[in-house]
């Protein structure tokens, strides 16, 4: 077969064992044809074949964010106010009213406030109303854990002083007992019942706005766990269309208190929307929310002055439950833990599961791993459950202060994203970046996962844990080979004859520069299938 694409001059990590390195490879269809010197390469090519230049540049295989909620992150940059950057109530207030002049939707949104610059403690409806007075208006904190709505959205809502919580939820009040407007886990899910929903057509142009913002990052394949029935059907109508440029695995949302056998049931039936590259394969449970609103769930109570502690959201035998129809069902588990206690019950569950179905294919992932109990590292390789790490967090920020850890305290310190115990203990792992709750650059991700401080740019701190490190090699497999098997993707995270031709060129050779200029590295090239998803304006290759 005469290649379509050639790719010549280049510095080839492949990410296969067998053959680590070459100059030059060829695609065909949609894959790998050979690998092998440029004048290998070179003879294979015919008249009509593509041939790009790399220049001497690093290529690796696609990259693979495996815990990334693209739609809804690509719907929040085309739609919503970017709270991201904001230090206080003022820079809050400006970026809403600026966003809110120019949006003409029913509901204002908002994204990304900094829980240890807002909170319960100033952040309230009555900032809100005072820029967004006449429209329902809610925003989200960077974790989504939280949001603050404005008078009109409680009203919208039949929120009132006198409303009770809902399940998993906690709505906020004043000493008086009034409504603040801050919403705590799913008590943002039940206002969000009442706000208009987004229609397909808006689902659509978010997803597709987040995979060209993946591609431009050199990312090719992703998992997106948190997935609606709603948003099942998006990814597929998009692979139906061959609109993908990105190969999009699912886990699809069960809520606690749903029946076992109803999710089952439901979730079989939003597999039969699998088209070829969206692939619905997981069960997604959140098992405890965060440390920023004190619903992160601990073995042992809290550390800081207000101590207390929060419960795991699904009851044991309800998790047995769903993990023995669910893997009966062949259907991955994807575990939301923050706290030790959400851990150790997701690996409690990966355990009964097993026990239900016997051993399958499956590699049940639990993100981010936030805190684990010493005695929970080892169960990760004795049950076949992978570490989905979340890097950038493994930092001290230098502006925003880390509430988190006054609350996990100085005994538990050394288990805050333990990722080289992890790995020492035999973990399977894989990266990812929670997009958009922190950027999806994998660049910026791995100098964190490297030297465990911010960029340079974003001031100068000591090292968090800086003997949990991870080696950039590391990082790459996680993002590749690894991140592969998490997504069920076969033929990916290798550059090998028969595989898909996945790859990235690369501006930066990230095995050799000073860590901390990885973050800066520019993405060249992009290639899902062989086909160009993205292609940097300064690449003349």
């Amino acid at each position: 077969m005469t290649p379509d694409t050639v790719l010549l001059n280049a510095d080839i990590r492949t990410m296969d064992i067998a053959r680590p390195a070459a100059e030059a490879l060829a695609i065909g269809g949609g894959r790998v044809l050979a690998l092998g010197t440029d004048a290998d390469i070179r003879a294979l090519a015919g008249p009509a074949t593509v041939r790009i230049d790399a220049g001497g540049r690093l290529c690796l295989p696609g990259f693979i964010d495996a815990h990334c909620h693209l739609a809804e992150g690509g719907l929040g940059l085309i739609s919503c106010a970017d709270l991201f950057r904001a230090r206080d109530l003022d820079g809050l207030r400006t970026a809403l009213g600026a966003h809110a002049r120019d949006w003409p939707g029913p509901v204002v949104y908002g994204t990304g406030w900094q829980a240890g610059l807002f909170g319960d403690h100033n952040l309230t409806r009555a900032v809100i109303d005072d820029v967004v007075p006449d429209r329902p208006a809610i925003l989200y904190d960077s974790s989504f854990h939280n949001a603050c709505a404005n008078s009109a959205a409680l009203a919208l809502a039949g929120l009132d002083d006198t409303s009770a919580d809902p399940p998993n939820g906690h709505l906020v009040r004043d000493r008086d007992g009034r409504l603040t407007g801050m919403l705590h886990e799913d008590a943002v899910a039940f206002l969000e019942t009442f706000l208009p929903e987004t229609t397909a057509a808006e689902r659509r142009d978010g997803a597709l706005a987040g995979m060209a913002h993946a591609n431009r990052h050199g990312i090719t394949g992703i998992i997106d766990p948190k997935v609606t029935d709603d948003l099942a059907g998006t990814w597929a109508g998009l692979a139906r269309d061959g609109a993908l440029s990105l190969a999009a695995g699912g886990a699809a949302w069960v809520r606690p208190g749903e029946d076992p056998a109803a999710a089952r049931d439901r979730l079989i039936a939003l597999r039969e929307g699998n088209h070829g590259h969206w692939h619905l394969h997981s069960a997604k449970f959140f098992l405890d929310g965060v440390f920023e609103n004190r619903t992160a769930a601990l073995l042992a109570p809290y550390a800081d002055a207000p101590g207390g502690n929060a419960p795991v959201m699904f009851g044991a035998a309800e998790l047995a439950d769903h993990a023995a129809l669910l893997g009966a069902a062949r259907f991955q588990m994807h575990f939301h833990c923050i706290g030790d206690a959400a851990l150790r019950a997701a690996l409690d569950c990966v355990a009964a599961g097993l026990a239900a179905t016997g051993p399958w294919p499956s590699l049940p992932q639990i993100a981010p791993c936030q805190l684990v109990d010493p005695a929970d590292l080892p169960r990760f390789a004795a049950l076949g459950a992978m570490a989905n790490l979340q890097p950038l967090w493994a930092r001290r920020d230098p502006v925003i202060p880390d509430i988190a850890l006054d609350m996990i305290g100085a005994a538990r310190l050394p288990q805050t994203y333990p990722f080289r115990q992890l790995l020492t203990a035999g973990a399977a792992y894989c990266l990812s970046s929670d997009f958009p709750v922190s950027s999806l650059n994998p660049f910026e991700i791995i100098e964190t996962a490297v030297t465990r401080q911010p960029r340079r740019a974003e001031g100068d701190t000591p090292p968090f844990l800086p003997q949990e490190a991870l080696t950039v090699a590391e990082c790459v497999a996680g993002y590749t080979l690894h991140a592969a098997r998490a997504i069920w993707r076969d033929g990916a995270g290798t550059l090998r004859p028969g595989n898909a031709a996945d790859l990235v060129l690369l501006d930066t050779d990230i095995f050799a520069c000073p860590p901390h200029e990885i973050g800066g590295t520019r993405v060249l090239l992009t290639l899902f299938g062989g086909r160009p998803v993205h292609r940097d304006p300064a690449f003349d290759g």
